[in-house]
Formats: structure tokens, sequence, C-alpha cells
């Protein structure tokens, strides 16, 4: 059993944890500055808009199905969407938000701060996602079992 306190940091807003990172991404960059990349930071400008779609989209398709887009309480979500970007990746919001913290690494143009996406999509995956996923299975069943076998959770 994980300690009270760990749980509780566990259960973050995934764009807090996503904010985290960056911010200890940051640190990094600062802290040890070599060794650096041979590529613009300007590269990091079209990630960005990447990860900014594919994490604003699918909320708009949330909202159109009168689900919930709140990822601490995934138990209340009403519909199982599966269509437009959730017909490539099951989680297509915290997709964007690992895009958007690979146009961070990008912009640092550091080597250290990369670790941050690994970070993230380890946390995500672990304390997030499979939190969902045991709760979507109770609540659809075979329709989020299929889905599942339809579709990857990240790409």
């Amino acid at each position: 059993m994980r300690p009270r306190s760990f749980r509780r940091i566990a259960y973050l807003p995934p764009p807090v944890i996503m904010l985290l990172v960056m911010l200890v991404m940051t640190a990094l960059a600062a802290l040890y500055p070599g060794p650096e990349l041979p590529w613009p930071a300007w590269l990091g400008w079209p990630a960005l808009a990447l990860g900014l779609v594919l994490n604003l989209w699918p909320k708009r398709a949330f909202r159109r199905a009168g689900t919930t887009v709140n990822p601490l309480h995934p138990e209340r979500s009403q519909a199982l969407v599966t269509g437009e970007l959730h017909r490539i990746s099951r989680n297509p919001m915290y997709l964007g938000h690992a895009v958007i913290i690979t146009a961070w690494a990008l912009a640092l143009g550091h080597l250290l701060p990369w670790l941050g996406v690994l970070v993230y999509v380890v946390w995500i995956s672990y304390f997030q996602i499979q939190r969902e996923e045991r709760l979507l299975a109770r609540r659809f069943g075979a329709a989020y079992a299929s889905y599942c076998t339809r579709v990857r959770r990240w790409v």
C-alpha cells in the first residue's frame, strides 16, 4: 500500500503533472547546461501546435458526447468516445501533453530535459490511465474491451 501523501500526489490533475514536469525540465537545463543539442529552439513551435490540437480537439468531442473531461473522475463518464482522434489513440489528450512536453524539450535544446517526456508518459500510464481503464471497463464492459482491441493506448 502506498503512503497516503503519495496517493494524493499520484492523483494530481494531468495538466498539473505536465507543468511540474516542464518546470523540472527547465531546472535541469539551467542547473546542468550541457550537452546542447544541434537544432534551433523554434522547432518546438510546430510540436507545441500539434500538442495543443491533440489535447483540445478531443475535449470538444467529449463535450458533444455529454461526458466528463475531468480526468480525476472517470467514473462520471456518460458515453464512450471512440470517434475522431480516439480512432488512433485511446488517450489523445495525454498524447497531446506528451507532445507539448516534447516541444518544451526541443525549445530547451539540452539532452537532460528529454527525461521529462519519459517521466510524464510513465507517470500518466501508471497513475492515471490504468485507473481510468479499470473504471471504463467496469462502466462500459464489452464495448470498451472491443475498443481496446482496436485502438492502442498511446498511438
